[in-house]
């Protein structure tokens, strides 16, 4: 079988996306390696069924790190033997494209997101020109790609000139369902990367509203002191609990502890205003009511199995008073769980995966 290589720029521990489908290619017998940077603070990576490998980089972040991480990559895979190279997102895709083209090999685009797009990006417009020219050379230069919702696969397809298919961040079945402890004060989680238009301040600001509940925050990012000295501004410190950095495993087992999930995002750029986050699925497995924007991912998963609250403003009141009727409304609730322990026997890794492994093995 060929050997794929994904290159990420994160540091693998907990990018439970490409976990799930570097497992499903190592288990269809391809031979698989994945990617990413080494940190100062990296964790030993958990074994899995397919090789590992970090590259140390001498930035951390900014445009200054992207160069030097392709300059690694691409003299990288220069010299390593593949058949198949796998480019998640843009800020992997010129090293990638480029030495499958000089070794004669193939390669595949896995957008994650709407790169371009991005908040962070969108409000730089001269980063943004330059992602874009990336986007403009490459993608079409690619043999296969996919992305992780109908929606984006019809915009990428239509604007690169690439045909997109859609592989979900669903994941892998779980036996497991959350049952929150009734005598414990009720935990709003979010879990994810605390980033700029995560709506994080908004979910912050809407604890002054929610009597009794705490607010778990379970990941870090480029935001994170910041929130925290919101926290301590506010006087929040016993109703919001940050987590840090948490492994797959450790995760769900949060999530297991927890009364409604939330994915808040603010609608400042085409990418999140399209996204379809994993941890929309994440709370299904579980069996977690959720809430959610109004954003047209959202709202054709929802139509399907009715297992979030939308909301179609990102206002703290607003926000409060949702979560706080779904509290006052038990009968809504069980509802909202019984939808989610339906849908979740659907929206699993072990369905999904077959999109994947067909479009590999069509390049082969």
């Amino acid at each position: 079988m060929p050997r794929i290589i994904c290159t990420v720029t994160n540091d693998l521990t907990y990018d439970q996306r490409m976990i799930r489908i570097c497992t499903s290619l190592a288990s269809a017998g391809y031979d698989v390696q994945l990617i990413g940077r080494q940190q100062l603070d990296s964790q030993a990576l958990v074994a899995h069924p397919f090789e590992q490998k970090r590259l140390p980089c001498r930035f951390k972040r900014g445009k200054l790190f992207y160069i030097e991480y392709n300059i690694r990559l691409f003299f990288y895979l220069l010299f390593v033997k593949f058949d198949i190279i796998c480019a998640v997102d843009l800020d992997t895709i010129l090293p990638a494209i480029a030495t499958a083209k000089l070794r004669r090999k193939r390669c595949v685009y896995d957008a994650h997101e709407y790169f371009t797009e991005t908040p962070e990006v969108v409000r730089r417009p001269s980063i943004q020109r330059v992602w874009e020219w990336v986007a403009r050379i490459a993608i079409p230069r690619v043999d296969a790609a996919y992305t992780v919702g109908e929606e984006l696969s019809n915009i990428l397809s239509e604007r690169y000139g690439k045909d997109f298919q859609v592989v979900r961040n669903v994941p892998f079945q779980q036996s497991a369902v959350a049952h929150p402890d009734p005598t414990q004060a009720p935990v709003i989680l979010y879990q994810g990367a605390l980033n700029e238009g995560r709506g994080l301040e908004a979910a912050i600001a809407a604890m002054h509203h929610l009597e009794g509940a705490v607010l778990w925050l379970a990941g870090e990012g480029d935001l994170s002191a910041a929130l925290r000295q919101m926290v301590h501004a506010q006087g929040l410190e016993q109703r919001v609990r940050f987590f840090g950095y948490v492994p797959p495993e450790d995760l769900r087992k949060l999530t297991l502890q927890a009364t409604i999930g939330l994915n808040l995002l603010e609608n400042s750029g085409l990418s999140y205003y399209y996204s379809l986050a994993n941890k929309a699925f994440d709370y299904i497995q579980a069996g977690l009511p959720s809430l959610h924007m109004n954003f047209p991912e959202y709202q054709r998963l929802n139509e399907a199995h009715h297992v979030f609250l939308l909301l179609h403003q990102l206002d703290p009141t607003l926000i409060a008073h949702t979560i706080q009727l779904l509290l006052d409304n038990p009968e809504r609730y069980a509802q909202l769980r019984a939808n989610c322990l339906r849908a979740r026997q659907q929206l699993i890794w072990e369905k999904e995966e077959a999109r994947l492994l067909a479009i590999y093995a069509a390049l082969w």
